[in-house]
């Protein structure tokens, strides 16, 4: 090489460096995109019989099902310690405990105590909401508080039946959130400060778990959420309502809205179903599956994944399936090798993990049919779970290691390729 290509070798060794360890972050709920994939490659393709190698266990994040967020070299979750809910932060190579905030009252629950959202990172700052709806932002370096506002007493919120579960969507200068209740169920926040930039004040309606995503279908940007009673686009500038569709939700409204193109698919248990809708440039929405598709996706709160023009996950009373994205047509159907659980997506897998036992299996994300290269069952388990609890956490694949919660367990195993 020689020195007039050096400036250039080196910047284009700096990009792909930096690419690369871009793709390790899982830096939000459901990964960098809010689809549950990661785009790192170089994973292990099959297990060995007794699983991928723990490389450690964290023994102390106490009560709750929030979720696991991570970026560069560390771990942000939350707990149920001390009474309070607690924002913990852990190197992610050794799971040492760096640093831990109160954010207040921890909820109380037949079905498990503690918080349920997952941190979301954003260029050094943390941004996550406790059970009781408390909506903090720290630091990330050390867990010093920059902001903090109540959804409950700030913001004029509904407290849902099992607490807040929402992780927050941070998207330009704006943190989006759904303390729901008559001032307007969506609001958008100074991500800053804190302030309200606005309100949807269309939307009255009562807050449910889902989480918000941003999509630009037919290139308009907006934010999509699902409510109990509808699915909705509204405004980044304002909060207006650009388009909505009625969903049949009941008891508890979960999963996050998958957007692709200018369609949107939504779902949920308790019969509930599913919906794809087509959103027109004018933001019209018209549905676009026959009452035989609407009924074959009953997912609870395991999540469902979009690959390719295929979509993968649990629907309650069926098992484990594939339907095709655009028909909602069946493609295979797995009731027993499995029980109900969470699915992650990375490097051509899924990671499946049943919410009964912790078993975790690793399939190929094909729409040929359930393909298994490996299982393994979490051990130890959590001694702390309430009696009507289960394992919620969903999994989560970053820097060629596999993490995973069960109360205050958190387990790391390494699923690089050798």
């Amino acid at each position: 090489m020689n020195v007039a290509t050096r400036p250039a070798a080196a910047l284009l060794l700096f990009l792909l460096t930096s690419a690369s360890a871009a793709a390790a972050d899982w830096p939000q709920w459901q990964g960098p995109n809010r689809d549950s994939m990661t785009a790192e490659t170089g994973l292990l393709k099959a297990w060995p019989e007794a699983g991928p190698e723990r490389t450690w266990l964290f023994e102390n994040c106490g009560s709750g099902y929030s979720g696991c967020a991570i970026v560069g070299d560390k771990l942000y979750t939350m707990g149920g310690r001390d009474d309070k809910c607690q924002l913990v932060a852990l190197d992610a190579n050794t799971g040492k405990e760096l640093w831990s905030t109160d954010m207040g009252p921890m909820l109380k629950n037949d079905w498990g105590d503690g918080p349920r959202a997952t941190p979301t990172v954003e260029k050094g700052l943390i941004y996550t909401m406790s059970g009781k709806g408390m909506l903090v932002c720290v630091r990330a370096a050390d867990g010093r508080q920059v902001w903090r506002t109540s959804l409950l007493d700030d913001l004029a919120g509904t407290e849902p039946n099992w607490g807040y579960c929402e992780s927050v969507l941070v998207d330009g200068d704006r943190l989006l959130c759904t303390p729901g209740g008559k001032q307007g169920a969506i609001v958008a926040l100074d991500k800053a400060t804190g302030k309200v930039r606005w309100r949807a004040s269309e939307l009255d309606d009562t807050p449910h778990y889902s989480s918000i995503v941003r999509a630009e279908p037919n290139g308009q940007p907006q934010y999509v959420q699902l409510l109990e009673k509808r699915l909705v686009g509204i405004s980044p500038d304002d909060g207006r309502v650009l388009w909505q569709s009625d969903f049949p939700g009941r008891v508890a409204v979960v999963p996050t809205p998958i957007v692709h193109g200018n369609k949107v698919f939504a779902t949920a248990g308790y019969g509930a179903g599913c919906t794809l809708v087509e959103i027109s440039p004018a933001n019209e929405a018209t549905e676009m599956y026959d009452e035989r598709a609407r009924k074959r996706m009953k997912n609870h709160h395991g999540g469902v994944i979009r690959v390719d023009e295929y979509l993968y996950g649990h629907s309650d009373g069926s098992g484990w399936l594939c339907m095709a994205f655009a028909t909602g047509e069946q493609k295979w159907r797995e009731r027993e090798i499995l029980g109900k659980g969470a699915i992650a997506y990375a490097d051509g897998m899924f990671y499946c993990l049943s919410e009964d036992d912790g078993e975790l299996v690793l399939i190929d994300a094909s729409p040929e049919g359930w393909q298994e290269h490996g299982r393994f069952t979490l051990d130890p388990q959590t001694e702390i779970r309430s009696d009507r609890g289960k394992i919620w956490t969903h999994p989560v694949i970053a820097g060629g290691k596999l993490y995973l919660r069960d109360q205050d367990l958190v387990y790391c195993y390494d699923v690089k390729a050798k």
